[in-house]
């Protein structure tokens, strides 16, 4: 069992702790054959798992390139990448004459997608959603494929059905979530027309100090802005799981694509989470609205059989957040819109 400190004190702690591979991940990446190459390497959640690719590999004892792609818009991601062992390739997906010029790599791991900003830019959102996965799945027909997707793909449930499963019918709302169900369809029609093994990753949500559900509820709760409980339930993981889990999946891709859903173990109360944050910072949370009976919530049991419970509960990350936050620490100032329910990002 991996012992956590009881606080984090910077960024630097952080992103150790996030990248820090299980020895159930070393043992499988130590049985899995080819490079690693991760395509959006340079989003929320790349990095720290590229970077545990590479520790896990190192510690494994095996020789295996892991490669990182995207277009950096930050100069200073390419140095914490470099640093970590890690090849780049710079370059815009979008563009099939350099899709078609990447190396054949047998494990990809596809991370590009677009959810911000996306009502603004519906043409883009499509592209990046639906046809970029099109150019990859004919591109890369004879590797392994890991895709992130998201719950979002399911609709709103009642909270005491305890959360979309895998087989549970999609029905996506507004054209973020469709685009992002276009994705899997592309990357299921790879599968089925090249015989890729492919797993579409339905995540939902991933959490560290800096972002995610946790971070925005505490900052509400920390500046007396009310927390609306519209949209009152949710589920978390840890991202350091979610990395973990995510890359051992790599061990069980299949032909026809299998889904996986990835996400904490428990359904939160929005409510019970802000006061639970209140206690800890000394602050009384304010509400607004009223829970609805629905929520979106997915069922992670079938990923927990394959690949592990998380190492990390929703106590440890309330506490650590809180502590982050109340010393005024670096946050990446990226609301999540959790409360969302219409669809629109």
């Amino acid at each position: 069992m991996t012992a956590f400190p009881e606080k984090i004190l910077s960024e630097q702690e952080l992103d150790e702790i996030l990248s820090r591979p299980t020895k159930d991940l070393i043992e499988k990446i130590a049985g899995l054959d080819g490079d690693i190459l991760f395509l959006g390497v340079s989003g929320k959640i790349g990095i720290s798992m590229a970077i545990m690719a590479k520790r896990a590999v190192d510690l494994s004892g095996t020789k295996k390139r892991i490669i990182g792609l995207s277009r950096f818009s930050q100069e200073n991601q390419i140095e914490v990448l470099e640093k970590a062992g890690i090849e780049i390739i710079r370059g815009d997906l979008l563009d099939p004459e350099f899709v078609n010029g990447l190396p054949k790599v047998k494990n990809v791991i596809f991370l590009a997608g677009m959810k911000f900003g996306s009502e603004e830019n519906l043409s883009l959102t499509w592209a990046i959603n639906a046809y970029l996965p099109g150019l990859i799945a004919d591109h890369f027909s004879g590797s392994r494929i890991v895709a992130f997707s998201t719950g979002c793909v399911y609709p709103l449930v009642p909270v005491s059905y305890g959360g979309s499963k895998e087989a549970d019918k999609p029905d996506p709302v507004g054209e973020y979530a469709q685009s992002c169900l276009g994705r899997e369809r592309m990357f299921e029609y790879g599968s089925l027309r090249h015989g890729t093994p492919v797993i579409l990753i339905r995540l939902n949500y991933a959490v560290e100090m800096r972002y995610g559900v946790l971070v925005d509820i505490a900052l509400k709760v920390k500046t007396g802005t009310p927390i609306d409980l519209t949209m009152g339930h949710f589920n978390v993981i840890w991202q350091g799981d979610a990395n973990a889990m995510i890359l051992k999946a790599l061990n069980y891709c299949q032909s026809p694509a299998r889904i996986l859903n990835i996400t904490g173990q428990d359904i939160l109360s929005v409510k019970d989470v802000a006061i639970q944050f209140g206690k800890l910072l000394g602050t009384e949370p304010e509400f607004s609205g009223k829970e609805s009976g629905t929520a979106l919530l997915s069922n992670a049991e079938e990923s927990f059989k394959l690949l592990g419970y998380p190492g990390v509960n929703v106590e440890k990350m309330i506490s650590w957040i809180a502590d982050w936050i109340s010393n005024d620490r670096p946050l990446l100032n990226k609301p999540t819109h959790f409360e969302v329910r219409d669809g629109k990002y």
